[in-house]
């Protein structure tokens, strides 16, 4: 009898579930775009599968990739700023936490513009606002569908101080211009979308879709429970509570999203 290496399961196969705690096999989650098989639970999916599930096949021209983020406060807490985004851009493999260009979705163009959170919580600093706003002067100039898709569970970000909270102001005054112009913004709502990029340009869409079960609001409830000492009701800042209070327009499971948002553009462009 001839003694045999005894056959492991290779790392990273199996994963679990954020909400049913399920394992599941990893592969069979990817294929879904990183939705649960056993409770449909929609998992972090990164910006650029993001593009890959909303766009037809290898159409995304990417803009303005070369924007890089700086440390203009000289900002400090447990590693300087400057530190932290080298860190976070080897993490990610991205510059910063925003995706924008053009492409198509079942042939009809549009500008898309996606944040991420692996990249500081998607928060939104000066690369971020100013990726938005572009993307929002171009689609105008270009008079297309604009799309942003909101994962941002920091908001501003706060080592940019000022400088990011500008960037609330300046998107949506981009924003302001295509609307006036005749644009179509859709914007979607994913886990998270929070604080500045909530009270900003996420809410702001003509029409406004949500996946479900997403966490959506501006501070979160620990931080509302340890300031102003009150209990947020169950269920309080997700989707499915905002649409039943009218701010969001229709929750869209992610498999159903591109034939959403291409149905939406057909009829508000015809």
């Amino acid at each position: 009898m001839t003694d045999r290496p005894k056959r492991g399961v290779p790392e990273g196969m199996w994963m679990r579930c954020n909400q049913c705690k399920a394992t599941i096999f990893r592969k069979g989650v990817e294929d879904r775009f990183n939705v649960c098989p056993e409770c449909d639970y929609h998992l972090y999916l990164p910006a650029h599968k993001r593009i890959q599930q909303l766009l037809d096949e290898e159409s995304f021209e990417e803009w303005f990739a070369d924007l890089r983020p700086r440390d203009p406060l000289g900002f400090k807490d447990r590693i300087p700023y400057s530190e932290r985004i080298i860190q976070e851009q080897a993490k990610t493999n991205m510059l910063d936490a925003a995706v924008v260009g053009r492409g198509y979705i079942r042939g009809r163009p549009v500008v898309l513009g996606v944040t991420d959170f692996a990249f500081m919580a998607g928060s939104m600093g000066s690369v971020v606002g100013e990726k938005l706003t572009r993307a929002a002067e171009e689609a105008t100039r270009l008079m297309l569908p604009l799309i942003f898709v909101s994962g941002s569970g920091g908001g501003a970000r706060m080592q940019e101080g000022i400088l990011a909270l500008m960037q609330m102001a300046k998107v949506s005054a981009a924003l302001g211009r295509y609307d006036r112009a005749g644009g179509l913004y859709i914007s979607i709502l994913t886990n998270p979308t929070m604080g500045g990029v909530a009270a900003s340009f996420a809410l702001q869409g003509d029409l406004t879709l949500a996946e479900p079960g997403a966490l959506i609001g501006f501070a979160g409830k620990r931080v509302i429970l340890n300031t102003v000492r009150l209990e947020l009701p169950e269920g309080f800042q997700t989707s499915e509570f905002l649409l039943r209070h009218g701010f969001v327009d229709r929750i869209v499971h992610r498999k159903d999203l591109r034939t959403e948002v291409a149905r939406i553009v057909d009829y508000c462009e015809n």
